[in-house]
């Protein structure tokens, strides 16, 4: 039998790979930690278990997030987009450490724009 809870999986647009983006994102402040991949087996395993898996390009294995390090994601909420094509799961870190580099976020490294201003066509 069917798990209605579930019915709203079938609606998402899986990559070629059979992936799908996932961002996670700190459910108290909302900064952006990370992003990473999921496939079916690891949003259902999420939804299981409340705690954050994703799947592992480089290893080719589902990847409980926080397993080795302590710093797991518990999901506080879930979203997907208008295109149903990418996650977003809003968690509290465990440890304040998303990063492997031992940050809190990925995305660490800034890129120096220049206004509209001195920008010439």
């Amino acid at each position: 039998m069917i798990n209605q809870d579930y019915l709203w999986i079938e609606t998402l647009k899986f990559n070629d790979q059979g992936l799908i983006p996932a961002i996670a994102q700190d459910y108290h402040d909302h900064t952006v930690l990370m992003m990473a991949w999921m496939n079916l087996e690891a949003l259902k395993k999420t939804l299981e278990t409340g705690e954050v898996h994703y799947w592992s390009r480089s290893r080719a294995e589902l990847w409980h997030k926080g397993a080795t390090s302590g710093h797991i994601q518990i999901v506080k909420e879930l979203y997907y987009d208008c295109d149903a094509d990418v996650l977003l799961i809003k968690i509290e870190q465990v440890g304040d450490i998303a990063c492997h580099t031992g940050v809190r976020s990925c995305f660490f490294n800034s890129v120096p724009l220049k206004s509209s201003r001195e920008i010439k066509d």
